[in-house]
């Protein structure tokens, strides 16, 4: 499992936080959990952070067709920044 750091900004937070439950959807196949933040100074800009259990079925969900819709309709502004943890 693989911790990772998702971010990217939003056109509307309310439109954006209403489709949760398309984004658990879309993630569970690839993740196994993940926490949601808003920047305290930018209402529009989203953390999340996730357990990826499959990086390369979450890199291609990221860019699915199913997905990319969600995206839309969902406000997300690209880019989507993916971090990963490092152990050291």
């Amino acid at each position: 499992m693989t911790t990772i750091v998702a971010r990217h900004k939003v056109g509307d937070f309310n439109t954006w936080l209403k489709g949760h439950p398309d984004r658990v959807k879309l993630f569970t196949p690839s993740i196994s959990n993940f926490k949601t933040f808003q920047d305290t100074d930018d209402p529009n800009s989203i953390v999340i952070v996730a357990e990826v259990t499959d990086m390369e079925k979450f890199k291609a969900m990221l860019e699915s067709p199913v997905s990319l819709e969600a995206q839309k309709r969902h406000t997300v502004l690209r880019p989507i920044t993916v971090s990963m943890q490092v152990d050291v």
